[in-house]
């Protein structure tokens, strides 16, 4: 990976880095040779895992949550670079919590950017989703606003400060915490039924380690304001259960005809399909082999920023970035990729 020296020495902290995507940032990071990882999360027990495990004195475990800004501010003194990873991430619970998501995902992120600027970090990348594409749902509001508020915060960044802000968007990341490949798998060890929502229903996806790839690609050629996306397969939750069922049914003690699928219809502010950019932004996307490159309002492909930014992108021409027309992952491969997974 292109980024290798970018990290050594460096003074990173991570947001919710007891998370499925923040653990393995951290992991990644510490191959990377940085001066010292600051894991920051509000999970007493998952930070004393993490510490456990990794068994590193690189790693220090910040006790913490975004929603107190006295104590970002502490936990980014003479920070680098700042991963901000931790959000409410769940849509119904987002749905029904609506106060908290706000709390978390627009405030805590307008904490963790205004520390960022007071501390003189170097970058801040934040993490999003493609649920923050034209929202139906408030976790998909709250993350848009967000991604916006990252963005805008660069504005901030005048002759006396420094700090470069962007933003990375994912699909969904498979079999993270909350993803339907535990929630499947429980429900076929059980005997079944497997619930989804409607057999329509599209989505992308990414593993966690790709997810990680792109954080760490993006914090080394970020130039502020950009948005980094990762190009990413896409599935039919429906195909995903069947393959499920095929592949561990057997395992289970039971047949594959002997677990059912059950339709429960759409979860609150649930879409039958996501978008990685929306229309507007497609106006101003560029692309590479691994990733879509959206460039802030004031650019241009003709007049960059900073020639970096462009630098191995090319205008992408892709007219439609919904999972609804993506090519869809055949069950074969989403059985390899369910024993990838596996394997680790």
């Amino acid at each position: 990976m292109m980024y290798h020296n970018f990290y050594k020495n460096k003074k990173v902290l991570v947001t919710g880095g007891v998370g499925s995507i923040g653990s393995n940032l951290v992991k990644k990071l510490l191959a990377l040779n940085p001066a010292i990882i600051r894991v920051f999360d509000n999970n007493e027990t998952g930070l004393f895992d993490l510490e456990q495990e990794l068994q590193s004195e690189k790693i220090r475990t910040l006790l913490g949550d975004i929603r107190d800004k006295d104590r970002l501010n502490m936990a980014m003194d003479e920070i680098d670079i700042v991963f901000h990873t931790s959000a409410l991430k769940h849509v119904p619970l987002c749905e029904y919590n609506p106060f908290d998501a706000v709390k978390t995902n627009v405030l805590g992120t307008q904490n963790v950017l205004e520390s960022a600027l007071s501390n003189e970090v170097e970058k801040v990348i934040n993490v999003s989703t493609d649920k923050a594409v034209s929202p139906t749902n408030v976790m998909g509001a709250t993350k848009l606003l967000a991604e916006r508020l990252t963005i805008s915060a660069n504005y901030y960044s005048g002759k006396n400060h420094r700090t470069v802000f962007s933003s990375v968007r994912f699909g969904n990341v498979l079999n993270s915490r909350g993803s339907v490949i535990p929630l499947f798998k429980k429900q076929i060890m059980e005997g079944g039924p497997v619930t989804i929502t409607d057999k329509r229903m599209t989505r992308f996806f990414m593993k966690i380690s790709s997810a990680s790839d792109l954080i760490l690609n993006a914090g080394e050629i970020a130039k502020g304001r950009e948005i980094f996306i990762l190009k990413m397969p896409a599935l039919r939750i429906a195909d995903l259960a069947e393959a499920m069922i095929e592949e561990y049914a057997p395992q289970s003690g039971y047949s594959q005809d002997a677990i059912s699928l059950k339709i429960i219809g759409k979860r609150n502010g649930e879409k039958l399909y996501e978008d990685l950019m929306a229309e507007e932004e497609a106006e101003r996307a560029y692309e590479r082999d691994d990733m879509f490159l959206i460039i802030p309002h004031t650019l241009s492909y003709e007049n960059p920023l900073d020639p970096a930014i462009i630098k191995g992108f090319k205008k992408t021409k892709k007219e439609n970035f919904s999972s609804q027309d993506a090519p869809l992952i055949d069950k074969d491969e989403l059985k390899r990729i369910l024993r990838e997974l596996e394997h680790g």
